[in-house]
Parts: C-alpha cells; sequence; structure tokens
C-alpha cells in the first residue's frame, strides 16, 4: 500500500473528527479547518491511489515488453515516427 495513500486517510480521518468537534462545540473555525484537512487527506489518497496504478501499468508495460520485444520496438518506432513528423513541421 502506498504511503500516500495510507497518510491521507489518517488525514481525512482527523479531518472528518475536527469538522465534528467543531459542530459539536459550535466553533466555525475548526469546523472549516476539519473540512480542509479532510479534503486534503482525500486528494492526498487519490494521489497515492494513482501512483499505484501507475505503477501497476509500468509493471504490465515490462512483461509485455519482455515477453513480445519485437512488438515493442515496432510500437516505440513508430511512435518516434509520428514525434518525428510533428515536430518537424514546426
Amino acid at each position: 500500500m502506498d504511503q500516500n495513500k495510507i497518510t491521507g486517510t489518517a488525514q481525512r480521518v482527523a479531518g472528518q473528527a475536527q469538522s465534528a468537534a467543531g459542530e459539536m462545540l459550535g466553533d466555525a473555525k475548526t469546523r472549516v479547518e476539519g473540512a480542509a484537512r479532510e479534503v486534503a487527506g482525500r486528494a492526498q489518497e487519490a494521489y497515492g491511489e494513482a501512483s499505484e496504478m501507475a505503477r501497476d501499468v509500468a509493471k504490465r508495460v515490462e512483461r509485455g515488453v519482455e515477453q513480445q520485444p519485437m512488438i515493442a520496438l515496432l510500437i516505440a518506432a513508430a511512435v518516434g515516427y509520428a514525434l518525428g513528423l510533428l515536430t518537424a513541421r514546426r
């Protein structure tokens, strides 16, 4: 599990608790700070999930390249050729 995902979850839960405490105490500042902390936690969780997915995709691509190196080479050449065409027109 990604460290950002763990930290984000902890921050989100702490933000929810802080927001609830602000609600109970009638303190708008504490409630808003808790809501902001919760949003920041959700963003960090999303970042952690995205980085986990990126690692998984990289592993799949690596396995694909190892299993079929010629196809991977042809794809890389086609992408390079297309980028060359696009940049040469400038």
